[in-house]
């Protein structure tokens, strides 16, 4: 059994329209919301045997500020082909991954994200959480996805059950939708 945890980056600023796409910065919002996260994932005992994370800023930054409320260091390993990437090249990377790690956690954009995790986990009616994930894969927002197969390279479309959806609203309602 393997599980892969999908995390998306907190939220981020469009403060400065100079800087690049891929130096964009997390915004005060998504400080708290990636450490609510952080503390979440600690309050729950969620751990990783590897993790794989975009290199954009806003996913450094998601990450100190996820370490900073899980009260630990969480130690990536950064690649460039998470950032922006499509589900089939998050599908790979997953696939690529070492057996070793039962346990991974992915870190990075949507709709890469959201359309690997829809891809997946297939719909059944009595998981709410999937519909819950259908609907809208908000910032900061954790998948944890259960796989029955020994070897990461066995992974394949419908083969997953979404099993923890986690919205920092959920956690902190203060952290829900902006109105």
């Amino acid at each position: 059994m393997k599980t892969l945890t999908l995390l998306r980056h907190a939220k981020s600023g469009w403060d400065d329209p100079a800087l690049r796409d891929f130096d964009r910065p997390l915004n005060k919002r998504g400080r708290r919301a990636a450490r609510t996260i952080g503390r979440e994932m600690r309050a729950r005992g969620l751990a990783f045997d590897a993790i794989v994370a975009s290199p954009a800023a806003r996913v450094v930054e998601t990450l100190a500020d996820v370490a900073h409320g899980y009260g630990g260091p969480i130690d990536p390993e950064f690649d460039p082909r998470v950032y922006l990437a499509s589900a089939a090249t998050l599908l790979e990377l997953v696939r690529e991954a070492n057996d070793s790690a039962d346990r991974l956690l992915l870190v990075g954009h949507n709709p890469g994200l959201e359309m690997l995790a829809l891809l997946l986990t297939e719909a059944e009616p009595s998981n709410g959480l999937r519909r819950d994930l259908a609907e809208k894969y908000p910032t900061a927002t954790l998948a944890e996805i259960a796989l029955p197969v020994d070897h990461w390279n066995e992974v394949e479309a419908g083969s997953g059950r979404l099993s923890r959806f986690i919205r920092p609203r959920d956690v902190d309602p203060e952290l829900g939708p902006e109105e």
